[in-house]
């Protein structure tokens, strides 16, 4: 309960201000662009210190850092209710993305120590309709409390949930085993720079920046993403974890999970276009319809947790896949006058795809690597899906500029979409012929990981 409660005030928090930017906008008297650092600034510190809140779980405990990161979401949405200028509230922002990343790096890692082996799939089924819901409800709640209050309830209700969730972590929570050695600061920078700099040039680019901006973005990268990997070579526990993506079945899995999420915000995206501007529906009326998606996805997600007790987690994804892929081609070839009902039933087609892989896949990719470094893959888990949903982003915003009549740019976002997820499907089938780690496997290193901690 204390781990899913900071998970949705996370993923509530990256989606509730989306609403709220036009009266921010009015509130402060300052122009969009500014006001957009409200939603940026939070993903960007959530980005950048994803890994080092997850290696440093691994050096000082998940349970310490869970803690932390509660108490500073919790405190900094405080200051966010509080704040007098728009500067206040990004800074704020900023905070709360910092105690986000630490609840998202363990938070994974946290459930492997909670839930026996054998069950672990129901653990991340629960995770994934908590995250879910939490999409789906994030613009809904804030329509409704803009609706009866001020803006600053966005953030105080945070305050209850987040002091809930404090008492029963530390009260409940594992204590973890530790890896040996200190905990790597330099490397700590050298990630939050090339992760920094990798969204800020996909940013640049999706808006169009000046050329010479993006290419200087671009060296840096290139540059500390170099460093940064020649680095962490050799090293017992790499703060970037080159020892797990050298595991064919964990990288596989971190493949298929960018691909997916590339492909689920290039629909997420694009489609409410077509339906505000080719269609005519209202955008009251456009986020009703996208609903049936993540409430598919809830239905689904616990129940592919169970399926993956039974049954190969490669075939289950690619299953799943499939049967994305063929919602986005069923969304593909809408009508030009479409029926409420004709969008609502391909949707959930598309959710409930997306839940009977995301929960198998996310348990194939945690279980593939050893229990010592659960911090690692929980944290590679978070940023797959991040830089999944900032490639989806980005090339939306390319076909867009290429392609300027909203239908055919939208097909073409859905036709690229199913391309992902028939690619993520296909990578799913390849891990059939993998070793996979047994829940016997898994408890064997528990316990030898127990006995070096003792």
């Amino acid at each position: 309960m204390a781990v899913l409660l900071a998970i949705m005030m996370s993923v509530l928090d990256g989606t509730i201000m989306n609403v709220a930017l036009p009266t921010l906008t009015s509130e402060f008297g300052v122009a969009a662009s500014s006001a957009t650092w409200v939603i940026n600034g939070y993903q960007l510190a959530i980005t950048m210190l994803l890994l080092t809140t997850a290696a440093l779980g691994e050096k000082i405990g998940f349970k310490k850092v869970f803690l932390f990161g509660v108490s500073l979401f919790t405190l900094s949405s405080l200051s966010c209710a509080l704040s007098k200028t728009m500067t206040m509230l990004v800074v704020s922002r900023v905070a709360q993305g910092v105690g986000a990343a630490c609840t998202m790096g363990v938070n994974t890692a946290l459930l492997r120590f909670i839930y026996p082996p054998k069950i672990l799939g129901r653990a991340l089924g629960l995770n994934a309709l908590v995250v879910a819901v939490s999409i789906a409800a994030g613009p809904s709640l804030a329509g409704a409390i803009l609706a009866v209050t001020s803006w600053h309830w966005l953030f105080l209700i945070n305050i209850p949930i987040g002091v809930a969730a404090f008492l029963l972590g530390r009260k409940r929570l594992p204590i973890t085993p530790r890896s040996q050695g200190r905990f790597d600061k330099v490397s700590a920078l050298e990630s939050a720079l090339v992760f920094g700099l990798l969204i800020t040039a996909v940013e640049s680019f999706s808006n169009s920046a000046p050329w010479y901006l993006i290419a200087g973005q671009v060296v840096l990268l290139v540059v500390f993403a170099w460093i940064l990997i020649r680095r962490q070579r050799g090293r017992k526990s790499p703060l970037l974890p080159v020892d797990l993506m050298r595991i064919p079945m964990f990288s596989l899995s971190i493949g298929t999970s960018i691909s997916s999420f590339a492909g689920q915000m290039l629909v997420m995206v694009s489609v409410p276009f077509m339906l505000q501007n080719a269609m005519d529906f209202n955008a009251t009326t456009v986020g009703l319809l996208m609903t049936p998606w993540p409430l598919a996805t809830m239905v689904t997600a616990p129940f592919g947790g169970r399926l993956v007790e039974k049954y190969p987690g490669g075939a289950l994804c690619a299953i799943g896949m499939t049967i994305t892929a063929t919602g986005y081609t069923l969304l593909c070839f809408l009508p030009e006058h479409p029926a409420v009902g004709d969008i609502v039933w391909r949707m959930a087609v598309c959710g409930s795809g997306f839940g009977l892989f995301q929960t198998p896949n996310n348990v194939t990719m945690i279980s593939a690597a050893p229990p010592v470094r659960s911090g690692a893959a929980s944290g590679m888990q978070s940023v797959a899906r991040l830089l999944g949903q900032t490639l989806g982003t980005t090339i939306v915003a390319m076909v867009f500029r290429l392609i300027p009549n909203t239908g055919a740019s939208v097909k073409t976002c859905l036709t690229v979409a199913a391309a992902f997820a028939l690619g993520a499907a296909a990578i799913s089938l390849t891990r059939l012929n993998k070793k996979v780690r047994t829940p016997a496997m898994a408890k064997d290193e528990e316990k030898l990981a127990d006995k070096e901690q003792v």
